[in-house]
This record gives C-alpha cells, sequence and structure tokens, in this order.
C-alpha cells in the first residue's frame, strides 16, 4: 500500500524550490497533491481546418510549418516571434511573446498541432501563445486539460506534470475509502477510476462520474461526523432552568425596545433553557442586529437560576467591548462580570481564576484564553461562542467540557443561507435575528476606481470638518508585488503625511501588541483620532457610533461577505453612513460583487451571491470554521446532492449510530481521519 503521508518531494520532478511553492498553497504530503483538485478544464479535441477558425474561439489546428521562426526584439526584456503554417485550405501567423526558446523549435516542412485562441480580422487568422505538439503527439492537445488553482511562480503545466507523477507513482492502488454498499446502490465510481479521471479526463461525462464520487464522499463524511456530534448531546440530561425567572424582567428596564425579530429569538432560547434537554442553538443575525443583548438576558436567567456563564468572542478587542455591555445592564442587577484576556497580568489572572472557582464571577468574557486547562468553573451552565467560524467544533466541546451539559448559543454575524446553515451546522437548531432596530439606517455604498480618490478624500475631509470619524480598512499588512497593493502602513503614512496632515490618523493591525491596539481602539472610540487606517482586525463587532465613513481599499480582494461586514462597523450611530469601495482592476467578478454591494444591505442575499460567486473555500473568510476544509464540494453548485447525501447520513446513523457494524467499518476509519485530522483545536 502507498504511503500518501509521504512528502511531496519525493514525487518525480518535484524539487527542492517546487516544494516550497507547494507548502506555500498547502501541498505537504502526496495524498494532499492528488486531492488537489482542478478548478475548471480546458477541451482542446476541437480539432478544425484553418478556413473554419471564428474569431474568439479556442480550437486545435494541424498545420505544416511553412517559414522559420522570426525573431524582432521591440525593447529590452520584449520580443515577438512568428511562424506562419498552412494546411490544404489556408495559411494562418502563430505568434509568441517572450518566447525565445522557441526560435529553432519548428522545422519547415514538418506537421504540427497547435491550440490557442483565433483572432480572425479580415480574413488574416492568428493564434497568440498557443500550446503545441509534434502531429503524432497528444501532450498539450488533442484531450481534456485540467486547470489548477495556481499560485505566483508555479506553472499549469508544472502542477499538471506533478500530480500526473504522483498519480503514476499511487500506480492505482489507493484503498477503497466507501463501502461496497454504497458504491453499488448509489452508482459511484472506485477511488482509484475517481481520482484519475477528475484529474485526466478522458471524456467530460467520466470526469462528471468521477466527480459525483468524489463530491459524495466529501459531503457524507462531513454530515456523518456533524450527526455524530449531535448524538453526544442529544438524550443528555441538560440544565432545566426555573420557569419563575422572567428574560422579561431585564427585557423591560432596557433602554430601547427589543424587535420583534429579538423577542422571537428569545423565547426560543428561554424554552430551550427551561427544558431538561441541553440547548444547542446557531444565532444568526446580519451586522448589528442586536446579537450581544441577547446573549446578555440569556446570561441573566443563567445567573439568577445559580449557574456561570462564559462568553467566548475571538479577539481581545470584541471581548472588551461585550464586557463593557455586560456589566452595563447587569450589574446594577446584582451579577459579577469580569474579562479575562491572553494579555491579562499574572497577579490579575490568578485573582479572577479564584473566583471563578469559588463562584464568585458569574459572568465571565474572554477569548481563547478561556479554554486554558486551568480556567475552572464552579458552575458552568451556559455557554455563548461569538462568531462561531472563528472557532472550531472541537473548540467548541472544549469549553463545554468545563461544565456538566451546559445550554449552548453560537452567535454568528456571518449570514448562511438557511438551508445550508441547517445542513453546515447539522448539530445546532438554528434561530434568526432578520430585521434591523429601527433607528438604523441604510449604508449608502459606492464602488469607485483609483482615478476618482482625490474626490472621496473630499468627502472624507467634509466629514470629519463636521465632527465624523472615518475607517480605512487595507488587505495587507506586508508589501506585496504580485498583487501590486501597497502596504497598510505606506497607506497610513500617506494619509497621515500627506493627505490628511491637518488631522489624526492612527494605523491598527494584527502584528501590534495587544496593548497597544487596545489603546489606539480606545482612543477612536473616544473621538481622539480622525482617521483610523486598519487591517481586517477591526471587522468583527467594534462599535462607534460617531464613525459614519468606511473606505475599503483594493476592495476587489476581499469577498462579499467580509466586504459586508466591514461595511457593518458604521452605520451604528444617528448620522448617515457611507461605504466607499475603492478598486483598481475591475473582473466580470469583482464587477458583479461591488454591484451586489450596492445594490443591497442584506446580509442573506450578499452570503447566497458569495456564495455562487466563490464557493465554499473562501466562502467562511477562514478555514478554521470546525468542518473538513472542502477540497472539490461546492455548497452552492452541489446543493441537491448536499440535501440527498443528508438523508443518506440519516439513514445510517439511525441503523449504526456509532458506525460499528461491518459494512460501515470503512466511513468510521475515513470520518476519523478526515474530520479529526481536519478539524483545527
Amino acid at each position: 500500500m502507498i504511503d500518501l503521508k509521504q512528502s511531496v518531494q519525493y514525487v518525480k520532478g518535484v524539487g527542492p524550490q517546487r516544494v516550497k511553492i507547494l507548502n506555500s498553497i498547502g501541498v505537504y504530503t502526496i495524498y494532499d497533491l492528488i486531492t488537489y483538485f482542478p478548478r475548471d478544464y480546458e477541451d482542446r479535441n476541437n480539432k478544425k481546418k484553418i478556413i473554419d477558425l471564428c474569431n474568439g474561439e479556442e480550437a486545435v489546428i494541424e498545420a505544416t510549418a511553412i517559414t522559420n521562426v522570426t525573431v524582432a526584439v521591440i525593447r529590452k526584456n520584449m520580443s515577438i516571434l512568428k511562424l506562419t503554417v498552412g494546411d490544404e485550405t489556408g495559411v494562418a501567423t502563430i505568434t509568441w511573446f517572450n518566447q525565445i526558446y522557441l526560435k529553432n523549435k519548428f522545422k519547415i516542412g514538418n506537421k504540427y498541432k497547435f491550440f490557442g485562441k483565433v483572432t480572425n480580422t479580415f480574413g488574416k487568422i492568428e493564434m497568440v501563445n498557443p500550446v503545441f505538439d509534434n502531429a503524432e503527439e497528444n501532450k498539450n492537445t488533442g484531450k481534456i486539460v485540467p486547470i489548477y488553482p495556481l499560485t505566483y511562480n508555479l506553472s499549469e503545466y508544472a502542477i499538471r506534470q506533478a500530480i500526473e507523477n504522483a498519480l503514476k507513482t499511487v500506480n492505482n492502488k489507493l484503498e477503497e475509502t466507501l463501502p461496497d454498499y454504497i458504491l453499488k446502490e448509489y452508482n459511484l465510481e472506485d477511488i482509484n477510476t475517481a481520482m484519475n479521471q477528475i484529474h485526466f479526463p478522458d471524456s467530460f461525462e467520466s470526469c462528471n462520474k468521477a466527480r459525483k464520487r468524489l463530491v459524495f464522499e466529501e459531503l457524507l463524511t462531513m454530515q456523518l461526523a456533524l450527526l455524530q456530534l449531535k448524538n453526544q448531546t442529544t438524550g443528555q440530561e441538560g440544565i432545566a432552568y426555573s420557569k419563575e425567572v422572567k428574560m422579561s424582567d431585564v427585557i423591560n428596564i432596557l433602554p430601547f425596545k427589543l424587535t420583534k425579530a429579538q423577542l422571537k429569538v428569545l423565547e426560543e432560547i428561554d424554552n430551550d433553557m427551561e427544558s431538561n434537554k441541553p440547548m444547542n442553538r446557531l444565532l444568526q443575525g446580519d451586522v448589528g442586529s442586536g446579537k450581544t443583548i441577547i446573549a446578555i438576558i440569556s446570561a441573566y436567567k443563567a445567573t439568577k437560576c445559580g449557574y456561570q456563564s462564559a462568553i467566548m468572542a475571538p479577539t481581545a478587542i470584541l471581548a472588551s467591548q461585550h464586557i463593557e455591555e455586560f456589566r452595563k445592564i447587569l450589574e446594577p442587577l446584582g451579577i459579577r462580570c469580569e474579562v479575562l484576556l491572553g494579555g491579562t497580568k499574572k497577579k490579575q489572572r490568578d485573582e479572577i481564576l479564584q473566583k471563578l472557582k469559588n463562584g464568585k464571577i458569574d459572568v465571565l468574557v474572554g477569548t481563547h484564553s478561556l479554554l486554558v486547562e486551568d480556567v475552572e468553573f464552579k458552575n458552568l451552565g451556559f455557554v455563548v461562542t461569538d462568531e462561531q467560524h472563528r472557532f472550531g467544533v472541537r473548540q467548541r466541546e472544549n469549553i463545554i467540557a468545563k461544565g456538566k451539559n451546559p445550554d449552548v448559543l453560537v452567535m454568528t454575524a456571518t449570514p448562511i443561507p438557511r438551508t445550508l446553515a441547517l445542513i453546515l451546522y447539522g448539530d445546532l437548531d438554528i434561530s434568526i435575528i432578520d430585521e434591523l432596530p429601527p433607528n438604523r439606517k441604510k449604508i449608502e455604498t459606492f464602488a469607485v476606481s483609483y482615478s476618482l480618490e482625490e474626490r472621496v478624500n473630499n468627502f472624507i475631509r467634509k466629514n470629519i470638518e463636521e465632527g465624523r470619524q472615518a475607517y480605512v480598512v487595507c488587505p495587507l499588512v506586508e508589501e506585496n508585488e504580485e498583487l501590486n497593493m501597497k502596504s497598510v502602513t505606506k497607506i497610513c503614512e500617506k494619509y497621515k503625511n500627506e493627505i490628511f496632515k491637518d488631522y489624526r490618523v492612527e494605523l491598527l493591525h494584527g502584528k501590534m501588541k495587544q496593548k497597544e491596539k487596545d489603546e489606539i481602539m480606545q482612543d477612536f472610540k473616544d473621538g481622539k483620532i480622525n482617521i483610523l487606517v486598519s487591517t481586517t482586525v477591526i471587522e468583527v463587532g467594534v462599535n462607534v457610533p460617531n464613525a459614519n465613513i468606511m473606505v475599503i481599499e483594493n476592495s476587489e480582494h476581499f469577498g462579499l461577505a467580509q466586504l459586508h461586514q466591514l461595511r457593518g462597523r458604521v452605520g451604528r450611530g444617528e448620522y448617515q453612513s457611507y461605504c466607499i469601495l475603492k478598486y483598481r482592476k475591475s473582473t466580470p467578478e469583482a464587477k458583479e460583487r461591488m454591484k451586489t454591494m450596492q445594490e443591497t444591505n442584506n446580509g442573506f442575499i450578499i452570503a447566497e451571491k458569495d456564495l455562487e460567486l466563490r464557493g465554499t473555500g473562501e466562502f467562511f473568510g477562514t478555514r478554521q470554521h470546525g468542518l473538513p476544509e472542502f477540497k472539490i464540494a461546492n455548497l452552492f453548485r452541489d446543493m441537491d446532492m448536499l440535501k440527498s447525501v443528508q438523508s443518506v447520513a440519516i439513514k445510517i446513523e439511525s441503523e449504526d449510530p456509532k458506525l460499528e457494524l461491518d459494512k460501515n467499518k470503512k466511513l468510521n476509519k475515513l470520518i476519523k481521519e478526515k474530520f479529526t485530522k481536519r478539524v483545527e483545536i
């Protein structure tokens, strides 16, 4: 049996340099390489005579070299090579740029095959930068060719060659991962055929069959793993909170009115808390829809019933903001709230841990620091994880284990289409806040090219003169020549020293010390900073009602869901707010994204569109969302298969919950390998 964990460096043709590049795209082992699936295919079977070629099409011609290659050097680093070829119907010019090595590649009178895009201008036929073969070869032409997601310095040919050599090493000896009865019942290809045909298909039909099998396996393992997770809590005795403690005691003293959607969600949570089944609920609410107050009111009920609450946020900034809000509402009601961060000083930390263990803290807010082993609760009964996609499933289990079947509320501002949420979070019940508080104004959104930069700057200046503040968000901390983006540091310097030197401009990014980040964020909240130039560290939850402008630099490099999250940082006060998306390159996909952002503020519509445009790989903005990383399934494209696979998973799970039967041993092994290996802890 082939060792799939073997380093990719042992694959023929992968040298030390290429190993580094492959590692940079997450390919470390032979398994990683053969599961680095194509994103598309090119049909190089479309053979035509020169006379039949149409402008703009891609085609293969078989033609004889009529001339030698001519080379014209236009300037340093710029050369043009031309070759005239012909068949019995006509002649064509083949043109290459900067490929001097092709100069002596062709002999007059010899036949070759060329594949490329055709230009037909007034009957003059040309192909630019085509791939080619000798007439009797099929290396680059006469077949379906896979197109892979690439990185800088890695050509399609190089990745294709590496995968082809890896498959030769494997030599059809992959161990079957699905049980025979599933392969037969659902008419699926065996693993070796599927793996060969997904990379180098004989036909599009073979390719589709291979993809069906691989997608089926990926979705089935995910669904079975989620069902197993749900089974861990199903049937367990949870906490039945007292019906005497009313959430309305807090609701009635709030300085604002809750929306109907918030009240409906609280009713669902109240019912869960009062039942003796452990609550496992996902709360989805768009940016600014008021999820935090739901957590505060629920924590009130837990405390008054004699239990402690743990509130886990993904960043220190968000945790600090949460503690302010929890204290403001709960401390006047006699509830003791505390915050624990990675940066909390040792003496203070020890004090907090002692109080927590003795039950002298009712609500503990924190980051990943709550997961540490020495954090012990006296009586943990209620757990909130905010921004669930930032925490793995294992992390959720880790915090839950600190109590005895506590109730769990998982909150996210990443709107996920409901059908998808039901399937992705198969172990959770779902609540949705689908309306914004009545005082929230629509954020006006504009997509502008950099040619309008001066107008944007004047607009920012006008708003600052009126007393407002602005965010400027950049994609990167370091310079990236490949993407031609200025680093956040350089952009900040330009704003500070040139464009807005009369105002206070400050920088915030993830590589700064926590104390420094917190001080800058506090100064911005207090109105001491006019313009905050930042990376996406401000994406989640920060509340500055006076900031009414969000400028996003190089916005084409952000996904829709992320743009929507960033936009939600403004529009939190009484002032009309604006989001300005600056872009350099306007690809059709980027245009589509900008259009969606300008047309709607509805996070769920945006989520649907984002999923459609980018698939799930990037949809969550991070791979650490607690699920195995999807290598081939696209949850938008494969929604129908996902639904049918879910029913298959439920059927298998009802017959054999722990996958202990002989016929399901392969599935059990597959889930253990995939799920435990892929989930980040």
